[in-house]
C-alpha cells in the first residue's frame, strides 16, 4: 500500500494541527495590537469617567482615591494628569507631570502635528502619538472635565507591542512543540486503532485465498470488533459453504464417473452379450434351416443330431441368460443377502454326492478331507452357487493327473474365520490374466471355454456374491495347478 490510514490520519492531525496554529499566529500578528489598542482605550475610558465622576463629587484630593487612582495607574500602565484653569496641578500620577502638560498643552494647541486620531468627542479626544523626544509611540487622551478641568491621561504603546511579539513567539513555540507531543500522541493512537484494521485486511486477504483458519479476535464492543464478528461470521459460512460445494462437486464428479463407467458397461455388456449369442444363434439357425430344407431327409440319424444341436445351443443360450440375469440382481443390489448359520462340510459333501457321476465320467480323483461340523455364519443358497461355480470351473480345466483337492483352513488368531479352497491340476492361469478373470465375459482360453459351453459369467458371479457378503476371495497359482479359495465367518 502507499499510503496507510495511520499515516493518512496523523498527516491530517498534523496538517489540520499545524494549518491552525499558524492562522493563529497570523491573527496575532496582524490583529492582536488593534485589539490590545482598543482594549487599553476602554481601560483609559474608564479611567476617564472615574476621575470625571470624582472631580464632580469633590473627592479627586482624597486619600482613598489616590489609592484607587494608583491601582488603575498600575493595572493598565497609564499616566494620569489633572489641571485647572490657573495651570495647577490637581492630580498627577507620575513624576513626569512636566513633560505630560507639555503633552497636553501641544495636543490642545495643536502643535503636535504626527497624530492619529481614533475617537473625538466634545469632552475628549483619543489619539496614537509620537513622543518626539523618546521617538515612541503613545495612546492619549486629552479633554476637559465636567468641572472645567484639563486632563491628560496616555500609555505607551511600545508595552503593547512587546506584548504582542512575545505572545506571538510563545504561541509558535508552544504550537510547535504541541505540534509534535500531538503527532507522537496521535501515532501512537493510530497504531492502536488500525491495528484491528490491518489485522480484518489481513483476514479478508487469507479469505481471498481460501484460507478460513485465522479468526478476528475481539476486545471489545466497538464498531471494528462488530465488524470483525460479522466478518468471522462470514468467514465461517464461506468455509461451510465452500465445504458443501466441494462435496457436491465431489459427488457430482463421482456420479459423472459412475454414469460414464455404467456407459462403457453397459456397451462392453451389448457387445460380449452380442459376441457369445452370435455363434449358439447361427448354428441353430443353420441347422434348423437344414431341417427346414430336407436335408438327408431319409436319414432319422442325422435328423436326431441337427435338433440334438439345436437344443444344445438353446440350452447354452438359456443357461447364460439365466446367469446374466442373476449377475444383474446381484451388482444391482436388488438381491437380499439372508445371513444364516449352517454347516459349510455338510454343503460341500451333498454338492459332491450330485456330482460323483460327472466326476467319474471325467475320470478326476476327487480329495475330500474328513471333517466334522463346521458352522459358519453367511447366505447358504448363495455360498452353494459360489462353491458350484469353483467346482464347474475346476473340472472344466482339470488336467495332469486330474486331481480335484478341496481343503478347509480354520484362522487361529482370532478372526474366526474359514477358507474353503477348490484346486485342480492342469496348467496356471497366466499372469497377465489374472487381474481380468472376474470380469464378465473374460475367458482366458475361448476356444476350450466354447467347448464345455461355458460363457464366461461364473466368476463375474463369485465375485457379486463374495462382494454382497463383504467376503474375501481369490486365486492362487500354482505350478501343477490353480487354487481358487473363499472366506467365511464362524461367529
Amino acid at each position: 500500500m502507499k499510503y496507510s490510514i495511520k499515516q493518512q490520519i496523523a498527516f491530517i492531525f498534523i496538517v489540520v494541527m499545524s494549518g491552525t496554529i499558524i492562522l493563529c499566529w497570523v491573527i496575532n500578528h496582524f490583529f492582536l495590537e488593534k485589539y490590545y489598542i482598543t482594549n487599553k482605550t476602554d481601560a483609559i475610558c474608564d479611567a476617564y469617567e472615574s476621575i470625571n465622576r470624582t472631580t464632580v463629587n469633590g473627592d479627586i484630593t482624597s486619600t482613598e482615591y489616590d489609592l484607587e487612582l494608583s491601582k488603575i495607574c498600575e493595572m493598565y500602565n497609564i499616566s494620569i494628569l489633572v489641571i485647572d484653569a490657573q495651570s495647577n496641578i490637581i492630580k498627577a500620577s507620575s513624576r513626569d507631570s512636566e513633560r505630560l502638560m507639555r503633552r497636553l498643552y501641544d495636543n490642545f494647541f495643536g502643535k503636535d502635528t504626527d497624530i492619529r486620531y481614533l475617537e473625538k468627542t466634545d469632552s475628549y479626544n483619543v489619539a496614537v502619538c509620537m513622543d518626539r523626544m523618546t521617538a515612541t509611540d503613545y495612546l492619549e487622551m486629552w479633554g476637559v472635565l465636567d468641572n472645567g478641568n484639563l486632563f491628560m491621561i496616555r500609555s505607551p504603546l511600545e508595552s503593547i507591542r512587546d506584548s504582542v511579539s512575545i505572545a506571538n513567539k510563545f504561541l509558535a513555540y508552544v504550537g510547535l512543540a504541541a505540534t509534535v507531543i500531538s503527532a507522537v500522541i496521535i501515532w501512537i493512537l493510530t497504531t492502536r486503532i488500525t491495528k484491528p484494521i490491518m489485522q480484518l485486511k489481513d483476514i479478508s486477504e487469507k479469505m481471498t485465498h481460501l484460507d478460513f483458519e485465522t479468526k478476528y479476535i475481539s476486545n471489545g464492543k466497538s464498531e471494528l470488533d462488530l465488524l470483525g464478528e460479522h466478518i468471522n461470521a462470514l468467514s465461517g459460512a464461506l468455509e461451510r459453504t465452500i465445504s458443501e460445494l466441494k462435496t457436491a462437486n465431489n459427488e457430482l464428479r463421482r456420479d459423472i464417473e459412475k454414469k460414464e463407467q455404467i456407459d462403457e458397461q453397459r456397451k462392453e455388456f451389448l457387445s460380449n452379450v452380442s459376441h457369445e449369442l452370435k455363434t449358439p444363434i447361427a448354428l441353430i439357425q443353420g441347422y434348423a434351416e437344414g431341417l427346414r430344407e430336407g436335408i438327408n431327409d431319409d436319414d432319422a440319424e442325422s435328423r436326431d443330431f441337427y435338433c440334438e444341436v439345436i437344443i444344445d445351443e438353446a440350452g447354452k443360450m438359456n443357461a447364460m441368460v439365466r446367469k446374466l440375469l442373476d449377475l444383474n440382481q446381484l451388482e444391482s443390489g436388488n438381491d437380499v443377502v439372508v445371513m444364516e448359520r449352517f454347516d459349510i462340510t455338510a454343503l460341500v459333501r451333498n454338492f459332491i454326492q450330485s456330482a460323483e457321476i460327472l466326476i467319474s465320467q471325467n475320470g478326476i480323483t476327487l480329495r475330500l478331507p474328513e471333517a466334522g461340523p463346521l458352522y459358519v455364519w453367511a447366505d447358504e443358497f448363495k455360498t452353494e452357487e459360489v462353491f458350484r461355480n469353483f467346482f464347474s470351473n475346476a473340472m472344466n480345466h482339470v488336467g495332469g493327473d486330474k486331481i480335484i483337492e478341496i481343503k478347509y483352513r480354520l484362522y487361529e488368531d482370532g478372526e474366526h474365520k474359514v477358507r474353503i479352497s477348490v484346486f485342480n491340476t492342469g496348467e496356471p492361469i497366466p499372469e497377465e490374466a489374472l487381474p481380468r478373470i472376474w470380469e464378465k465375459f473374460y475367458k482366458v482360453d475361448k476356444a476350450r471355454t466354447r467347448a464345455y459351453g461355458g460363457s464366461g459369467v461364473g466368476l463375474s458371479i463369485v465375485k457379486a456374491i463374495m462382494e454382497s457378503m463383504n467376503q474375501q476371495y481369490g486365486v492362487i497359482n500354482y505350478t501343477n495347478g490353480v487354487e481358487f479359495w473363499f472366506e467365511l465367518e464362524t461367529k
